[in-house]
């Protein structure tokens, strides 16, 4: 099973972009599909972006789609998720997520989950 851990977060202004990446460790990573989700105090953690195992396939939230792009490298086991023209709205600690199911990933129902990384997005 794959590991994972996400780099990336801080303060920003709106307006902004921020990359964050996600470094998969362990030999299967390019099997597994790759997502990035966000989550609020109170709120249920929400599917912001999705990559197929190819690199071909991409799902976006509706919110997100023309400022946040995800992509990854499988010869180095990366994922990354750019945000430009950032709100004070995706302000939200967000977490990679990996799954061999493409179902399962859409549904939140992910089985393998880094550790997170809070972004803060002020005025």
């Amino acid at each position: 099973q794959v590991q994972l851990v996400e780099s990336g977060g801080g303060l920003v202004q709106a307006g902004d972009s921020r990359r964050l990446s996600c470094v998969g460790h362990g030999d299967t990573f390019s099997d597994y599909n790759l997502g990035w989700f966000r989550q609020v105090p109170g709120k249920e953690r929400e599917l912001v972006a999705a990559i197929d195992w190819s690199g071909v396939g991409t799902h976006y939230e509706a919110s997100v789609n023309g400022r946040f792009f995800i992509s990854r490298d499988n010869v180095n086991k990366v994922g990354y998720l750019q945000m430009n023209s950032l709100k004070p709205e995706d302000t939200a600690v967000y977490y990679c997520a990996a799954d061999l199911n493409w179902g399962r990933m859409m549904t939140g129902a992910t089985r393998v989950w880094g550790q997170g990384t809070q972004v803060s997005v002020s005025l």
